[in-house]
């Protein structure tokens, strides 16, 4: 996820590892449903465009970092090295209307009190009650299953999209649960409220279910990808190593010998893992990712050439003994601690690993610490491409039993609630009451001690601004990955099925986690290519020759994405 967004003020990324480098990519392709499913969720391209809202972008706040255009419609996120000094009004007139609300969103972290200081402030400001009822996040998708199964779900709720294939039957739950917003803010309709008119449209693409808009999007970022490979740049410049010069597996791979000191505890690598698929150009896409071959044939990324090459590269560095040993032995919840400890020099992770928060976790274990990212670069060395991710990895659903005038009334409340960032409705939807919540510094609005207690990522998960790059007090971070963004938004492409919603045939899910965990094995050393080449074929005829069978109607009947 992007540096900027406001899960890094909590410390979202330090406190689930394990979802970092999901929330960048999300699976959009959830292995949820039947394929005796009355509903798909798969909406074909131009009826999207005939739903999603007009883009208009805000002009309210002037980046310190303007963005840059890319390839295929990216542009990198806006980056901010101060908090605006005069935040800006965005909203006029009346937003709520004195109704209240039950909200549910996840949580990564302590519940705060109800009736708290910060609630009070952005309920007052909104005119209405959100009354918040956050859920712990890592147990997410098992309350949000237990909701669909009830039939009990709260008039305004966040779903992650990596949770979707925890519901059954999503698709169709999305049409019997949820309020079609199409007649509120599909084209020009969405004018009516501005700051939700400012959200990117790659990022309401992936809102679009069954051919209505149902999702609000959250944290849509104009060149969203699923992550990175990093590096310890200190220990780089100790080194001598000039990390420029990686522009190809062969170079990454020597790295291999010359990092890893074995008597210090230190390895090259950690588990690499996904993040590979960017440099042998396989899709990154959620679900199985099928793509076409030279001759316009479906295949999945399993039957890709690349993806053995890819196997065949990290296996060779777990052989080489150069990848940390808690690693290979599956341990991902401690690579973060590893890789601020010098323990690893390489790893990779969702962009939102690259923040001020990780800078004073690193520093706190080592003072030179400097966490960097490669550029991308190709396995061979060639010209290098890398796989645009749906603009957005979480979505806000309002209640289908709502009254029009209710819907209105809480599209008011997420046009405040998106306002752009270093607006003053910003100030109140993300940090309360000034004095009493946070107290404006050098580096922005900064979160007291009773802010500390209170203030926590609810609101913002119903609604919120495009993605901005901004780390107060590490300015050198946001101009670093701004910086990275650019570079790679110049070598981006649009997946196969780019934004889709499609739900996967659930009798295919057991063969496909059969494999992937041959996957890790061969990945890790553990196993061989020839085992991954067994496996193959086995989840062809359990599974995969179905899906892509199913995949072809998809194209024939609802076209691409890209």
């Amino acid at each position: 996820m992007p540096s900027s967004i406001a899960f890094t003020r909590r410390g979202f990324v330090t406190a689930s590892a394990g979802v970092a480098g999901a929330v960048a990519g999300v699976p959009l392709l959830s292995a949820c449903g039947s394929s005796a499913s009355s509903t798909t969720g798969v909406t074909a391209k131009s009826a999207v465009k005939a739903v999603i809202p007009t883009y208009k972008a805000s002009s309210a706040v002037t980046a310190d970092i303007p963005s840059v255009a890319g390839a295929v419609g990216s542009a990198t996120d806006p980056g901010f090295l101060n908090f605006p000094a005069n935040p800006v009004k965005t909203v006029t007139g009346t937003i709520g209307s004195g109704g209240t609300y039950k909200t549910v969103t996840p949580i990564w972290g302590s519940v705060p009190p109800a009736g708290n200081s910060y609630y009070k402030a952005v309920n007052a400001a909104l005119g209405a009650t959100l009354n918040e009822n956050p859920s712990d996040g890592n147990n997410y998708a098992t309350m949000l299953s237990t909701l669909f199964a009830s039939g009990n779900i709260p008039d305004w709720l966040d779903v992650p999209g990596w949770n979707t294939a925890a519901i059954q039957n999503f698709s169709e739950g999305v049409e019997k649960y949820f309020k079609d917003l199409t007649p509120y803010l599909a084209g020009d309709k969405a004018l009516d409220y501005p700051n939700l008119a400012a959200i990117p449209s790659t990022g309401w693409s992936a809102g679009v279910w069954n051919g209505k808009l149902y999702g609000i999007p959250l944290w849509t970022s104009g060149a969203s990808f699923a992550g990175m490979i990093y590096y310890r740049a200190d220990i780089f410049k100790t080194a001598g190593i000039d990390a420029s010069t990686i522009t190809s597996a062969d170079a990454l791979k020597a790295l291999g010998a010359e990092l890893t000191n074995k008597s210090k505890g230190q390895y090259a690598f950690d588990d690499l893992g996904i993040y590979l698929f960017q440099m042998f150009n396989i899709p990154i896409s959620s679900g199985v990712g099928f793509t076409k071959d030279s001759s316009g044939n479906f295949i999945s990324k399993y039957e890709m050439p690349e993806y053995v090459e890819m196997l065949e590269f990290a296996s060779s560095l777990a052989k080489g003994g150069w990848v940390h040993p808690s690693a290979i032995a599956g341990d991902s919840q401690n690579a973060k601690n590893r890789f601020w400890a010098g323990k690893t020099v390489i790893t990779a992770d969702g962009n939102g690993a690259w923040v001020g928060a990780d800078a004073q976790s690193g520093q706190a274990a080592n003072k030179g610490y400097e966490r960097q990212a490669f550029k991308i670069f190709s396995f061979d060395g060639s010209t290098p491409k890398i796989g645009l991710e749906a603009g957005a990895g979480m979505f806000s659903y309002l209640n289908k039993n709502l009254s029009d005038a209710q819907v209105k009334e809480l599209l008011r409340i997420a046009n405040f609630l998106a306002a752009p960032y270093g607006s003053q409705e910003y100030l109140v939807a993300r940090y309360g009451q000034s004095g009493t919540d946070y107290t404006i510094t050098a580096n922005g609005p900064t979160l007291t001690s009773e802010g500390n207690k209170v203030v926590i990522d609810t609101f913002d998960q119903l609604a919120n601004c495009q993605a901005v790059i901004y780390n107060a007090g590490f300015n050198q971070i946001t101009q670093d990955y701004a910086a990275w963004q650019a570079d790679a938004v110049q070598h981006a492409y649009k997946p196969l099925f780019f934004a889709m919603n499609i739900t996967e045939p659930a009798s295919t899910a057991k063969a496909t986690t059969a494999l992937e965990s041959v996957i890790t094995d061969v990945r890790l050393g553990r196993k061989t290519v020839t085992d991954y080449q067994n496996a193959l074929t086995t989840w062809k005829n359990q599974g995969g020759n179905t899906l892509r069978a199913f995949y072809e109607g998809v194209a024939k009947k609802y076209g691409t994405g890209n």
